[in-house]
């Protein structure tokens, strides 16, 4: 389908790349997708950003029926541009898609969303070390009638904006406390979706957990009460004993795009890679025999995030001297390096505009 360009005829001022926050400055166009039942996708078309008119009724307000993904364009060296496995994220929100009741959509529509609105933004690209244009593509029901039923109306939209480093004064490593009363979410449920109900079941946790002094927080299963899951909004991995753990994609795990990268890098590496259930008493008795020598978040927004400090009801644990370890470090240099453009890509990854 032929992608109708409608410019915008003010131009917003750029933000200072050294200055930029994430999330806050939106570029000048949008890429927007319309879906109805018996019709299909049609009138694809980039048009300059600003609000959307949605009714009142529209089930996304009212019952959720909202998917989304994350992902990056890197400008290298040389000043072109380059994407990090969007088709994987493709390939997930369809998966979010199916378990949500939205349609699922082309994979080349979708792709061509992303990449025209970039080539239309490329000028919002920002050059400087470590800066990207962050992209979240989205879809939302729009059926403008209450009643919990699957959407007949949906639009896939895009939205772009750049972003500085994560860390702007260096990798460092994060204080952890282990959720014991919340969760995320259950096997059955829709933990291993990319949608905002996760989200909005992880602020509280994670608000509380802030006020006692700590970044984030470390989910627990939703059954046992005791299996690690996610950190925060990332998946998370530990070095015990020179061996990489991590927990399985249980049915309530997100299947991150970074942390598959991590797993294949790390067996690049020679590392033997567990996926499988671990409890916190596991790590906390690791942490107390000397064999927990790492622990880490992965997600597209900072890639890897060290942690320094785990604690659960009276217990705290140091991790890697509460500096961020060999692996952790390697693992990010590699990654950024790849995404940048800085280092040679052996899998095929990189998809350049």
């Amino acid at each position: 389908m032929e992608i109708k360009i409608t410019r915008a005829s003010t131009l917003k001022e750029k933000p200072d790349s050294s200055t930029l926050v994430f999330g806050k400055a939106m570029t000048d166009h949008m890429f927007i997708v319309d879906y109805d039942a018996g019709q299909g996708w049609h009138d694809p078309r980039i048009i300059p950003y600003g609000p959307l008119q949605i009714d009142p009724a529209a089930k996304v307000l009212h019952y959720g029926e909202e998917i989304f993904e994350g992902l990056k364009a890197y400008r290298t060296a040389d000043g072109s541009i380059q994407l990090f496995r969007p088709r994987d994220n493709i390939a997930r929100m369809n998966h979010s898609a199916q378990r949500l009741c939205l349609p699922q959509i082309p994979e080349d529509l979708a792709l061509a969303g992303i990449t025209k609105l970039v080539e239309v933004e490329q000028d919002w690209v920002p050059h400087e070390k470590d800066t990207s244009l962050y992209i979240r593509p989205f879809m939302i029901g729009l059926d403008a009638a209450l009643g919990v039923h699957s959407s007949k109306h949906v639009q896939y939209i895009v939205v772009v904006c750049p972003v500085g480093a994560y860390y702007p004064e260096g990798l460092n490593p994060v204080k952890i406390y282990v959720e014991e009363q919340d969760v995320r979410a259950v096997k059955g449920g829709m933990g291993m979706a990319k949608t905002g109900g996760n989200y909005a079941a992880s602020l509280r946790a994670g608000d509380l957990a802030e006020k006692a002094g700590y970044s984030q927080v470390l989910w627990l299963d939703g059954v046992h009460r005791k299996y690690i899951e996610e950190v925060g909004s990332m998946n998370v991995m530990f070095k015990v004993a020179g061996k990489i753990l991590t927990p399985d994609l249980n049915g309530s795990v997100l299947d991150g795009i970074t942390r598959r990268s991590c797993i294949q890098l790390l067996k690049d590496w020679g590392y033997e890679v567990e996926e499988r259930r671990i409890s916190a008493e596991e790590l906390f008795a690791a942490a107390e025999a000397g064999t927990l020598e790492e622990a880490w978040g992965t997600g597209t927004a900072a890639v890897v995030s060290p942690i320094g400090e785990l604690a659960m009801g009276d217990k705290k644990v140091t991790v890697s001297h509460n500096q961020i370890g060999e692996i952790t470090q390697k693992l990010y240099d590699e990654l950024t390096g790849i995404q940048w453009g800085r280092t040679a890509d052996p899998h095929g990854w990189i998809m350049k505009l």
